[in-house]
C-alpha cells in the first residue's frame, strides 16, 4: 500500500540524526551524513549494500566509481571506462535546443545505467568484480541506449534558451541543490546527487509537489491549477494511477500525475503513457477524481479520443493536421481550474487552451468557449450534415457569425428582437454556450449527477437532450426536449409567434428541423428575407413548387411571412401567416 512520505522528521531521518550524534567525534555531521547516505543506498554495490544487485564478495564501496590511482578521469578519479554506445537522444516538436550525445557527468552515469558495460568492470581491478547481476538491464534505473523516453541531458541551459521558451526558468535564478556543470550544461547530476539518497532516487530536492521539477519549469497558470492544488487521493481500485511514485494525492504528484522523467511511455514531452487519453483516464475514471469521465467516451455519441494516437501536437496546424480529438485539445492540464464563467467566456476547465477566433485567426489562449470548438468545427470542418439542408454549410464559425441573417446566440446576442417563446431566464440579449446543447445527457445541465462537458451522450451528435429530426415524429416534451430547454413549449404550441407551430409540429408531425437550422445561416449564402428565424429547409421533407429551384420562405415583417413550397403533399404557393 502506498504511504505518503513524511515531510517533517521521518523516522529514518530521526534514526540517522541519532547515529550522526554518536559518530560526531569521528568527523563533522555533514561528513558522517554523506557516508551514511551512500552506505545505505543502492549505489553501495559492495557486499554490504542494501540492494539486490551487489558484489558477491567485494567489500569496498567507492571502488565501483572511483579510484585514487590511474583514474580514467582526473576530476572525479573515475574508475570506469566511458560507454562507447551511441544513444538515441530525447526529441520533441516543442524543444528549443538540439539534444546531442551525452557528455560530462551524464556519460559517466551511463557507464552503469545504459547496460552496455558490466557493473563489476572497473579500471583498478585486473579482473571483473563478481556481481549478483552482471548488467543493469531491468527496472527504472536501466536507461539503456534509447534516451528518447528520458529527460534530456547534456544541453546548454542559459538565458538564450529561457528567453526562447519562457516556461524555462532563467538559469541565473536557479538556487539550492540544483546545479549545472562547468559548461552550463544540464546533466544527470543536475537533478541527482549520486552520493546522497536522502530524498529518494538520489534526487537533489525532495519532489513532493514537484518541487524539483518546478526549479527549472515554470508553466503558466500552474500555481492556481487543480493539478497543483487538489488533495484528491486514489481510492485503491486498480490500476494504480501513479505506479512510479510513492505519493497518494494529486497535488503531491503534481507534474508526475502525467509525466515521468525516465522511461516515459509517451517519449515526446515525457508522458506517462503513449496513448494521450491514458494519461488522463487513470485519475478521471472515478478512482481519484470524483466523477468518471472515462465512461462517458463509451456512450453512443462521444468525442472519439481513442480513435487516434500520436497525432496531436502542441504546435499543430488545425487546418492541415489529420482530423483528431484528444483531451488536450480542450483542456490544458497545467492551467485547468474550477473558476466559474458565464457565456461566452471560457471557464477554468478550459483555461489556457488554444483556439480559432471568430475571424479565423489562431489564438494561443482562447477567451471564449466557441473558439475552442472552432478548432475542429470551423474552417477545418469535415464530415456530413446530419440533415440535408437547402443551404449546406459545415463551418460553424461561419454559421454563428453575428452578421448572419440568423443564428443561435453563441458569439453574441441573436439577430431576432422578437422571440416570445423564450423561457423567463432568457432574453433576446442572452448568449449561450455550444455546451448548452452539446453535453452529457446525464450531466448537471440535463438534471443529472454525471460529469459536465461534451465527452459523451446517449443522444446523437453529443446532444444533451433528445432532439429528433425524423419526419412524422410525434411531438412530446421529450422528442424536442433540447428545444424546450430554452423555448417554452406552451408558447410555441399556442402559436404566440403568429406562426402555426401546433399545426405543423403536433397535427402534422413535422419535426422542428424541417424548417429550422439550429446553428445558423452564413451571410455569404443566405439573406434576411429568406433565412431569418433560422429558416433553412430540410430538403428531404420540404420540396420546391412550380419552377422554383427550391422551397422559399419570405419574411414580411414582425410575426408575418409566407412560404412557396410543398410539404406533406400540401402545396403552399404561397401560404401566408
Amino acid at each position: 500500500m502506498k504511504r505518503e512520505p513524511d515531510r517533517v522528521f521521518p523516522r529514518r531521518i530521526v534514526l540517522r540524526i541519532m547515529v550522526i550524534c554518536l559518530l560526531g567525534l569521528l568527523g563533522s555531521a555533514g561528513q558522517v551524513e554523506a557516508i551514511l547516505s551512500i552506505v545505505e543506498s543502492k549505489h553501495n554495490l559492495s557486499v554490504t549494500g542494501p540492494g539486490i544487485i551487489k558484489g558477491v564478495n567485494e567489500g569496498e564501496i567507492c571502488i565501483f566509481c572511483h579510484t585514487p590511482h590511474r583514474a580514467q578521469s582526473v576530476g572525479v578519479l573515475w574508475n570506469r571506462e566511458d560507454s562507447t554506445a551511441t544513444y538515441i537522444p530525447y526529441d520533441s516538436s516543442t524543444i528549443q535546443t538540439t539534444i546531442g550525445q551525452p557528455t560530462g557527468a551524464s556519460r559517466l552515469c551511463l557507464s552503469c545505467h545504459d547496460g552496455t558495460i558490466a557493473l563489476g568492470a572497473v579500471g583498478s581491478r585486473a579482473t571483473e568484480i563478481q556481481m549478483t547481476k552482471r548488467f543493469l538491464d531491468l527496472g527504472p534505473a536501466a536507461l539503456g541506449t534509447d534516451l528518447s523516453d528520458d529527460h534530456p541531458v547534456s544541453f546548454v541551459y542559459d538565458t538564450t534558451l529561457s528567453t526562447l521558451n519562457p516556461e524555462y526558468r532563467d538559469p541565473s535564478l536557479l538556487t539550492g541543490e540544483v546545479v549545472l556543470d562547468a559548461n552550463n550544461e544540464l546533466q544527470c547530476t543536475t537533478c541527482h546527487d549520486p552520493h546522497d539518497n536522502m530524498n529518494g532516487k538520489f534526487l537533489r530536492v525532495y519532489n513532493a509537489f514537484s518541487a524539483l521539477c518546478l526549479t527549472c519549469h515554470q508553466k503558466a497558470g500552474w500555481p492556481l491549477s487543480s493539478h497543483a492544488n487538489s488533495p484528491a487521493q486514489w481510492n485503491g481500485t486498480l490500476p494504480d494511477p501513479w505506479p512510479h511514485t510513492d505519493f497518494i494525492t494529486v497535488n503531491n504528484n503534481a507534474c508526475e500525475n502525467c509525466h515521468r522523467p525516465h522511461g516515459a511511455g509517451g517519449h515526446a514531452r515525457l508522458l506517462n503513457r503513449y496513448l494521450e487519453e491514458e494519461n488522463c483516464t487513470p485519475c478521471h475514471n472515478g478512482n481519484v477524481a470524483a466523477l468518471n469521465i472515462e465512461a462517458e467516451f463509451s456512450k453512443p455519441s462521444a468525442h472519439p479520443v481513442a480513435n487516434t494516437a500520436g497525432i496531436h501536437d502542441p504546435n499543430e496546424d488545425y487546418l492541415t493536421v489529420s482530423r483528431h480529438v484528444e483531451c488536450a485539445d480542450c483542456h490544458n492540464p497545467h492551467q485547468v481550474n474550477n473558476t466559474i464563467a458565464s457565456a461566452p467566456n471560457v471557464s477554468g476547465r478550459l483555461a489556457g487552451v488554444s483556439g480559432i477566433d471568430s475571424t479565423g485567426l489562431v489564438v494561443s489562449d482562447a477567451s471564449f468557449e466557441y473558439e475552442i470548438c472552432f478548432k475542429c468545427h470551423g474552417d477545418s470542418a469535415q464530415g456530413f450534415a446530419p440533415v440535408p439542408r437547402q443551404i449546406l454549410e459545415l463551418n460553424k464559425r461561419l454559421q454563428f457569425d453575428l452578421s448572419n441573417p440568423s443564428s443561435h446566440p453563441i458569439e453574441g446576442p441573436g439577430q431576432n428582437p422578437n422571440v416570445p417563446s423564450l423561457l423567463p431566464q432568457y432574453t433576446t440579449a442572452s448568449v449561450i454556450y455550444c455546451t448548452d446543447c452539446h453535453n452529457n445527457d446525464s450531466g448537471p445541465g440535463a438534471g443529472g449527477f454525471g460529469p459536465a462537458g461534451p465527452h459523451g451522450s446517449v443522444n446523437p451528435y453529443l446532444l444533451e437532450r433528445e432532439y429528433l429530426t425524423d419526419d412524422n415524429t410525434v411531438e412530446s416534451p421529450s422528442t424536442y426536449a433540447l428545444c424546450y430547454k430554452c423555448h417554452d413549449r406552451t408558447s410555441l404550441m399556442t402559436d404566440q409567434s403568429g406562426f402555426p407551430h401546433s399545426l405543423h409540429v403536433q397535427t402534422n408531425n413535422t419535426p422542428c428541423s424541417a424548417c429550422h437550422d439550429p446553428h445558423g445561416i452564413s451571410n455569404s449564402q443566405g439573406n434576411s428575407t429568406n433565412n431569418s428565424h433560422l429558416i433553412n429547409f430540410d430538403t428531404s421533407i420540404v420540396l420546391p413548387t412550380g419552377m422554383n429551384s427550391g422551397p422559399i420562405f419570405e419574411d414580411l415583417g414582425t410575426f408575418t411571412g409566407r412560404c412557396f413550397l410543398k410539404c406533406h403533399m400540401q402545396v403552399h404557393s404561397p401560404k401566408s401567416y
